[in-house]
């Protein structure tokens, strides 16, 4: 990974002033983890919080459980991969300034991780899914692809979502106890709401006959929605948009849908579709009627004006969109 000489020297300027303004820290550099910082802050300012998160779906849980109290400003806008993505200096700027900053953890946000960390020492700075690992959730899917790391794609289930909210709602209570009872309210309103979306995904799935409940997409973000679900998944690369194709890998998927004869293949908002477009031409050749079935969001929200605008509305875009083009006539009938 090559991260420019810019980015190190804003790192430096914003790490030399979170440090300096407590010399009684007792946080050392070797503590630094994906964990809940919030107990360790107390907010004293003017309210509504000036809070700064990361991805489109974390800005959007946080608005919700903050309701009044709290402003939110989202780093990754529609689009943006977070694998990927690289800080610049306003950037830094608004983390500086926000009274907390929330972010979704298991490594997702993977160039800004030490940053987070160093800025945890004097702000209240927490991820989304440090509950899940405090309480070792059995969901937490680990990958020894992903250097044995836990796959970060946590909010492709709505249900494990709802409990990242709910961990939310307690740390924003922790950081600002005025108003706990709002957060955890908040939160239960929203969870009520995910309930809905979860029934909604499983009626759309159980549309597809069963032996075509196979899903393959530009890169493995959608095993947790596979779990939920009932759902094969296959991702063309890992974990993270930053590995490299297997193309042993990839031959091994195109003999997968030859053989069931799935009849689509799926592109991801975030990632060039050239990848998942190289496998419909070679089974197209072997007599396979194989189709990209639509456009897939795995780690962005969408546009303003699109279906998948909001969190509810992209699962339930994604659930549709699998299940409209796995459930068509079969392909080679």
């Amino acid at each position: 990974m090559t991260i420019n000489c810019r980015w190190f020297t804003w790192c430096a300027l914003i790490l030399v002033s979170a440090t300096g303004c407590s010399e009684s820290s007792s946080t050392h550099e070797g503590d630094a983890h994906d964990a809940p910082a919030a107990k360790a802050h107390k907010f004293s300012g003017e309210h509504p919080l000036k809070i700064v998160a990361t991805t489109g779906p974390v800005t959007e849980m946080v608005r919700r459980v903050g309701g009044d109290h709290v402003t939110v400003e989202g780093l990754m806008g529609p689009g943006v991969d977070p694998h990927l993505y690289s800080p610049v200096a306003a950037d830094v700027r608004k983390l500086s300034d926000a009274d907390a900053i929330v972010y979704n953890g298991l490594h997702l946000e993977g160039r800004m991780a030490d940053l987070f960390q160093k800025m945890s020492r004097n702000k209240a700075t927490f991820a989304v899914t440090a509950g899940l690992e405090a309480r070792h959730d059995t969901r937490l899917r680990a990958t020894p692809a992903f250097d044995g790391l836990y796959d970060p794609h946590i909010w492709h289930d709505p249900t494990i979502w709802a409990d990242c909210a709910a961990d939310v709602a307690h740390e924003l209570g922790e950081f600002d106890p005025a108003h706990a009872a709002d957060y955890q309210k908040n939160a239960a309103a929203y969870a009520e709401e995910l309930k809905a979306v979860d029934q909604f995904c499983r009626e759309q799935i159980a549309r597809i006959p069963a032996d075509r409940r196979v899903l393959v997409t530009a890169h493995d973000a959608f095993s947790y929605f596979g779990k939920r679900y009932g759902v094969e998944v296959f991702g063309l690369k890992g974990i993270s948009t930053e590995e490299e194709k297997d193309l042993k890998h990839q031959e091994e998927v195109q003999r997968m849908l030859l053989e069931r004869k799935i009849p689509a293949v799926f592109v991801e908002s975030a990632v060039a579709p050239r990848m998942v477009a190289s496998l419909v031409e070679p089974c197209r050749a072997q007599g396979l009627d194989l189709q990209i079935g639509g456009e897939l969001y795995a780690d962005a929200l969408g546009a303003p004006d699109s279906d998948a605008a909001d969190y509810g509305g992209m699962i339930r875009h994604n659930a549709k969109t699998i299940a409209d083009a796995l459930s068509r006539e079969k392909a080679g009938e």
